[in-house]
């Protein structure tokens, strides 16, 4: 029979009392002591419960040194994304609710990031008859249709010859706006106009603007050229996601109200062929963003209507951006029209900051040297020209040597403290023995199959660096929270970007063949829950592809199951590493699809 508080006070059971009293004081004790321990696995206990998947299985258990370990069902299940966009949904820029809330719109502010919060955790379907990418080098010519089922820009741009369908696949036949005679021509042309680009030697870092299905970068891959390219996502259907599919590295941007990710004096060469980017606008900010980005001594190729036709409106566009390069002390230092009636024009970022000091107005003004000293991240357009980088001595930074020489020189933009050189060195030798002697012979990943490859904590680049006698190319990822390297990668003659990891990446779906990560994911745990991470990486890894993780095994074990709740498999190596292998499996019909 149950007894009531208030018999226990009559028949005068106080002991009992004060000894329930001291079992419940301990009890609390225990449980605020453990809850507070232990804040790296923390992060799937507090993140799990944040899916609200009715069917989740969770369950909590505790090990003689009192360590809290999380165990995920793995027969879990996940729902699917739903919506018109699902299939290429990326949250940062699919959260319309907050693009219709917008004021403004006259800068492109409906196509920069508005992150969802919280994110979404669900996941994304495959297209209809979706296959394992066609291998690299065929890709950049031809692609599955069914993977990018978009025929809208077929339709858009068929008098120009980006892209065509032909049964099955996607044909790109090397065409665009301003390719007439093709993009190898087009490359030929540029060179043959400026002889000191040297593709592949003196200039190889590119940045393309507004660069369609990615041709341009795809072919100068030939001349040993890397090019970031980048266009919005925009009504020219899934452009962007051509270029990743094709294997071609691409991202999506947008040159609105905010900086580029990148940092400055990046970029060997820009490129902008008929990119529709209003440079004298608001001040002349979209031009300045460049000029950022510009390597001193660096590049401008600019082919637009503008250089060579004659009407009112080309001739008003010529006249601003004449106005506006001479204020920013740009000098043409080419200028020509082809064979087939499409020109270019060719300016060059100055050396030295002699030019800013004797110009008669001092408009656009100098940037305020704290400006360049924060990793470009939500950071707005400014209308200014940034002082030019200098060495200790007070002396301009060098351009890198030539390709490839520059990939293991020291990088100009390297720390003058007395042992960055040795670290660098150091991280360099470590990187390629352990490429070398682990990555490629003793794990468990078909390097035939990875083409596209993303590395999340890129570090100096030495991941990127061993990896650049294969058949591919890195994403070097530098987070916004850890210590700004980007520099010396562009220094490297490799690309990369700056990227929050609590947040979404700006890339389609299924557009990596193999994600990279070394002590990144424990790291992010004090700033927000990794499990939106591993989904993250879940939209944007290929099924096929493989994510490689470097950590510690306390903290690997716990990755597993919910890596498996996904549907990966996954092998162990050396107690140290770990590879998820993402399979065809969707939740919609709770098996592999085909």
């Amino acid at each position: 029979m149950a007894i009531s508080m208030q018999d226990l006070f009559k028949e005068r059971k106080y002991p009992f009392i004060f000894t329930l009293s001291i079992f419940l004081f301990i009890a609390l004790f225990f449980l605020f002591t453990t809850t507070t321990n232990n804040t790296t696995s923390k992060f799937l206990l507090s993140s799990l419960s944040d899916l609200h998947q009715p069917s989740r299985n969770v369950t909590v258990s505790h090990d003689n040194n009192n360590q809290r370990s999380v165990h995920v069902d793995p027969k879990h299940e996940w729902q699917l994304c739903k919506g018109t966009v699902a299939v290429d949904y990326i949250p940062c820029l699919d959260n319309f609710k907050a693009i219709k809330e917008l004021i403004a719109r006259r800068h492109m502010e409906r196509r920069e990031r508005h992150c969802p919060n919280p994110t979404p955790m669900c996941l994304i379907p495959l297209p209809v008859g979706y296959k394992l990418p066609v291998p690299w080098p065929k890709s950049r010519d031809m692609i599955w249709y069914n993977n990018v089922p978009h025929p809208k820009l077929v339709e858009y741009k068929k008098d120009q010859n980006w892209v065509r369908k032909s049964g099955d696949y996607f044909v790109f036949p090397g065409g665009g706006t301003q390719f007439k005679d093709g993009v190898t021509h087009y490359i030929d042309f540029v060179e043959k106009t400026l002889p000191v680009i040297e593709w592949g030697k003196h200039v190889r870092v590119i940045l393309d603007v507004g660069c369609g299905v990615a041709s341009f970068g795809g072919y100068l891959l030939d001349r040993d050229v890397i090019t970031m390219s980048f266009a919005p996502k925009d009504e020219h259907e899934a452009q962007i996601q051509f270029a990743l599919e094709r294997g071609i590295p691409a991202t999506l941007s947008v040159i609105g109200t905010q900086q580029l990710t990148y940092p400055n004096n990046a970029f060997d060469l820009i490129h902008c062929a008929r990119c529709r980017v209003h440079w004298d606008a608001d001040g002349g900010k979209p031009l300045l963003e460049l000029n950022r980005v510009l390597r001193p001594g660096g590049f401008f190729v600019w082919s637009a209507t503008p250089v060579y036709r004659n009407d009112k409106r080309d001739l008003d566009v010529w006249e601003a951006m004449v106005t506006l390069t001479k204020s920013m002390c740009w000098k043409v230092v080419a200028k020509t029209v082809d064979s087939t009636g499409i020109g270019l024009v060719i300016y060059q970022k100055p050396l030295s900051s002699s030019c800013y000091k004797k110009r008669k107005e001092k408009n656009p003004p100098l940037c305020d040297q704290k400006d360049s000293q924060h990793i470009s991240w939500y950071v707005p357009l400014k209308g200014c020209l940034p002082s030019l980088p200098e060495n200790s001595k007070g002396n301009l930074n060098s351009w890198p040597s030539q390709w490839p020489k520059r990939l293991t020189s020291k990088p100009p933009s390297l720390s003058t403290e007395p042992d960055a050189e040795i670290m660098f060195y150091e991280d360099t030798r470590h990187w390629s023995a352990l490429v070398s002697d682990v990555y490629l012979d003793g794990l468990a990943i078909n390097w035939s199959s990875v083409r596209n490859v993303m590395d999340m904590n890129a570090g100096y680049g030495g991941f990127a660096a061993a990896l650049i006698d294969q058949p591919l190319w890195v994403m070097n990822v530098i987070p916004i929270n850890a210590e700004d390297t980007l520099p010396i990668i562009f220094d490297r003659g490799l690309i990369g970007i700056y990227h929050d990891w609590c947040e979404s990446f700006n890339t389609y779906p299924r557009t990596y063949d193999l994600l990279h990560s070394s002590f990144l994911l424990r790291n992010l745990t004090q700033r927000c829950n990794v499990s939106n991470v591993l989904v993250e990486m879940d939209r944007i890894l290929r099924p096929g592809g493989y994510f490689l993780v470097q950590d510690t095994m306390d903290f690997i074990s716990q990755l597993i199951p919910f890596l498996h709740s996904l549907g990966w498999s996954t092998n162990l190596y050396q107690d140290q590493f770990l590879i998820g292998n993402k399979g065809f499996w969707r939740p919609m019909a709770g098996k592999f699809l085909t």
